[in-house]
């Protein structure tokens, strides 16, 4: 038996933004769905270009949202069934919508959810867990080519009109990958797409994961595990994909960048919370570490006069590693696939517990 009635319209509130636009999963519900007759709405949010994310709030139980919980309360009134990305859903929300059963959100975890209120008031939550996994794996092989073979440096100095020729220069070039031994901290979802997108160009591949066992394949193609600390005195480039949890807050501090290889590099597309940015810096002007490329800070946005972003040997973005239309469509009809199940007395792909 499904958890909305079988006798009326369902209604379906879609909360998008700028990104995760609702008009995708209308278009995925509605296929998946097929005959059955529902009643959309969606609002769109000004988010990422003006609007911006709040990353912690002491007083509500959630993290990483837009706007507060109240500017929802009348959207949510009436729903069956809420998709959302980054609006903040609380236990006062739900008094404010007392037919809801299911929240589906387009993001790998639910942190914008107090979960705790929704199992009290037996609602489904589903999210989408590596929908954005590939573009993140690419965008961080693309950031370490980025940084060791001077590509945003060298574009930079054409379109100046300086066309600087010192980056032909031996002490300027950077190692080809097939040169290098990559560490991959964190071998889950992304770690492990990273792992195989730089197999084909030769590199050596070793990780650190205490929850993630190699697989008879992965062994087999070379791939090595290790602890944290031999992984960062072997590697010549170390690049972050761990969760953010208490124990992988600050896990590259100091202490780990100072035993790491002379010479290397750190990438990090995960979240700014695991690596001491202060450190960072002071490793990259003493030659300690050669070079940086950074998607993700803390505080973030960076201060704009972080001497950090003024070094030369840092290649910098603004939180776009998962950034891909592709991760907006699998989200989609992740959702999609998951709200169907649920409706026709299955379980989902993706529930959350």
């Amino acid at each position: 038996m499904d958890q909305v009635s079988q006798t009326r319209p369902l209604s379906i509130g879609i909360i998008g933004d700028g990104f995760m636009q609702p008009g995708f999963f209308e278009q995925a519900l509605s296929r998946r769905l097929g005959k059955r007759e529902v009643g959309y709405r969606q609002m769109q949010l000004d988010w990422p270009l003006k609007l911006q994310s709040t990353k912690f709030d002491p007083h509500l139980p959630v993290a990483e949202f837009v706007g507060r919980p109240e500017h929802y309360f009348d959207f949510i009134a009436d729903l069956d069934i809420l998709v959302t990305h980054l609006a903040p859903i609380t236990a006062v929300s739900l008094g404010h919508a007392p037919k809801l059963k299911i929240i589906a959100v387009s993001r790998g975890g639910p942190v914008n959810i107090e979960m705790a209120a929704a199992r009290a008031r037996g609602i489904t939550v589903v999210n989408t867990p590596g929908r954005n996994a590939s573009a993140v794996a690419e965008f961080t092989v693309a950031s370490l080519l980025a940084q060791t073979r001077n590509l945003t440096r060298g574009h930079l100095s054409v379109a100046s009109g300086e066309f600087r020729r010192e980056f032909y220069h031996y002490d300027h070039v950077g190692p080809e990958l097939g040169e290098l031994t990559v560490g991959i901290v964190g071998f889950g979802d992304i770690g492990s797409r990273v792992a195989r997108l730089l197999r084909p160009f030769g590199c050596r591949i070793v990780t650190h994961d205490p929850f993630r066992h190699l697989t008879q394949e992965e062994t087999e193609a070379g791939i090595q595990k290790m602890e944290l600390d031999e992984l960062l005195s072997h590697s010549d480039v170390v690049t972050l994909h761990p969760r953010v949890t208490p124990q992988t807050k600050g896990m590259i501090g100091r202490a780990e960048i100072a035993s790491m290889k002379p010479g290397s590099y750190i990438v990090n597309t995960t979240r700014g919370q695991v690596l001491d940015y202060d450190a960072l810096h002071d490793a990259l002007v003493s030659g300690q570490l050669r070079g940086a490329a950074l998607d993700t800070f803390d505080p973030e946005p960076p201060p704009a006069d972080w001497p950090l972003l003024k070094l030369p040997n840092v290649t910098l973005s603004p939180h776009i590693a998962g950034a891909s239309r592709h991760s907006i469509t699998k989200a989609a009809d992740m959702i999609a696939e998951d709200i169907g199940r649920i409706l026709e007395g299955r379980q989902p792909l993706y529930p959350t517990k």
